[in-house]
């Protein structure tokens, strides 16, 4: 997972950041629809922006991150089909330009 700090990182003009350790996954739904990773990034967020860029982000997440999370929160979904495209680093950059 730290692969965006080598290759994504650079082309926004960021220093290498921390990375997520992500929990086991689990092979259960979340009754709640949640994808798996949603509950932990909000609790490493502590409150502090965060951007997250994923295939598999759904508006239940966006739900859940905005009723559960006081700080500002970018879920930014990329088409499985051709991956981050300038325009998913553009938006990033965009709304990390108004931090």
């Amino acid at each position: 997972m730290a692969d965006a700090n080598e290759c994504v990182a650079p082309w926004l003009g960021l220093p290498p950041l921390p990375v997520m350790a992500w929990p086991e996954d689990s092979a259960e739904d979340d009754p709640a629809g949640l994808h798996w990773k949603t509950r932990a990034l909000v609790a490493r967020a502590a409150g502090r922006p965060f951007v997250w860029v994923d295939d598999e982000i759904t508006a239940t997440d966006r739900a859940w991150v905005k009723s559960h999370h006081e700080g500002r929160a970018l879920l930014h979904r990329v088409d499985p089909r051709h991956g981050l495209m300038d325009e998913d680093f553009a938006a990033v950059a965009e709304w990390l330009g108004g931090l």
